[in-house]
């Protein structure tokens, strides 16, 4: 882009009629011959005026206060002029007069630019994404709009405005005011993160606020259920239908590793003959989208030949009678109870339970169970191997056995 010359002015201009008094400051905008004028809204005697400076004469205190604002003003015009250098636009007296006076007909507001973004994900989902994914960028967009509801008590906020400051200020009203833990305050974070690179993309900021700001989560411990609460649950008879039902399912989900979407959304179709001549599943991860080849195991078989001619998975083409997800956890707190399970019993404990008690457990590779999850990258599937003090006690009783032969 060709350097501009920029020519600033600041000047009393004359009202008509004027007699005496004092007059209306103006700032004259001029790149490359073509002037542009606005008002200041600033009163000023012209007596006290040097229109050569164009600034304030004298050393009274309400001079020296004008002539640091007309600084200030004279800094925000070359500010306005390296920002539209830097997004490419044209510098033009007219468009340094609109950014100066609030006035951007291209501006960008985080709000819309969200909205924008959430709308795009739900025309995609079914396609490129999982309901769940709308559902949780929907949730932090809400959080988006209550936090800066609360801070600045606006409805929106220009994307340029976006610092440090709004991300540390916004990471402390998600753990105090909405009692989010660490991890979870992490993720919206990372969801507002995806919106902030929007706008880097576009040009529409020039620097991210993110910088400096770590958005690393924290270690938690992944409960799962031992071989002998994994036997509990499976030998135990419920009087009620339902419970069984949950319970199977649970089971099913043990020994195969599939989360709840995966299991709710399991064809009859997506069952066949593996590599090895038995059957397998072969699905694709609702979250990622990843695909799973599972080996069935005897006890999923069987789970799944025992539903075989239920009347709703005849129907609707399920390979489960599966319930809502929240209904599962509900009654999985009845089984653990009912089992003498002292553990928050939910559906996604049996994913833990296959990664760890079924598998790792078991001696099956790290990178076979972490294909069978359907994990994007081997990282994922090592916080299963960190808690698992049975596999390191066995692997150290290896390794002793061959000292002790030495």
């Amino acid at each position: 882009m060709l350097e501009k010359s920029l020519g600033l002015l600041f000047f009393l201009k004359q009202p008509q009629n004027y007699k005496s008094g004092p007059m209306y400051i103006y700032l004259r905008i001029t790149v490359d011959g073509a002037p542009k004028e606005l008002s200041i809204k600033r009163l000023w005697q012209p007596s006290r005026w040097s229109p050569a400076s164009g600034r304030a004469t004298g050393n009274k205190e309400d001079s020296r206060a004008l002539n640091n604002f007309l600084d200030t003003l004279n800094s925000k015009a070359h500010e306005a002029r390296r920002i539209l250098i830097d997004s490419n636009k044209q510098v033009t007296a007219q468009a340094l007069k609109d950014l100066l006076t609030g006035i951007d007909a291209e501006r960008k507001m985080i709000l819309e630019i969200f909205q924008h973004h959430n709308d795009q994900v739900k025309e995609l989902v079914g396609q490129e994404f999982a309901s769940g994914t709308l559902e949780r960028y929907c949730t932090s967009l809400d959080h988006t709009r209550s936090f800066m509801k609360w801070k600045y008590g606006i409805d929106d906020m220009d994307v340029r405005k976006l610092n440090y400051e709004f991300i540390s200020e916004y990471a402390f009203w998600l753990k105090s005011i909405r009692r989010c833990n660490h991890n979870t305050t992490m993720k919206y974070l990372a969801n507002f993160k995806k919106i902030v690179l929007i706008a880097l993309k576009n040009g529409w900021i020039q620097k991210d606020p993110f910088i400096g700001f770590k958005l690393s989560k924290r270690e938690v411990e992944r409960p799962f259920l031992t071989d002998q609460e994994l036997l509990t649950i499976e030998n135990k008879q419920f009087p009620t239908d339902r419970l069984n039902y949950v319970k199977d399912i649970f089971i099913f989900s043990c020994f195969t590793g599939l989360a709840y979407a995966d299991v709710k959304k399991l064809k009859r179709t997506e069952i066949a003959n593996g590599v090895d001549g038995e059957q397998w599943i072969f699905t694709h991860r609702q979250k990622t989208e990843t695909s799973s080849r599972i080996p069935l195991l005897p006890t999923a078989l069987a789970i799944l030949e025992k539903y075989n001619d239920h009347p709703l998975c005849q129907n609707k083409d399920m390979l489960l009678p599966i319930l809502s997800n929240q209904k599962m956890n509900a009654y999985l707190k009845e089984i653990a109870d009912v089992c003498g399970i002292n553990k928050n019993l939910t559906f996604h404990i049996a994913r833990h339970t296959f990664a760890t008690t079924v598998t790792l457990s078991n001696g099956v590779p790290i990178e076979t169970v972490s294909k069978m999850l359907g994990h994007k990258n081997l990282h994922t599937t090592q916080h299963y191997a960190k808690i698992l003090d049975i596999k390191v006690s066995n692997d150290m009783q290896m390794l002793k056995k061959k000292y002790r032969s030495v």
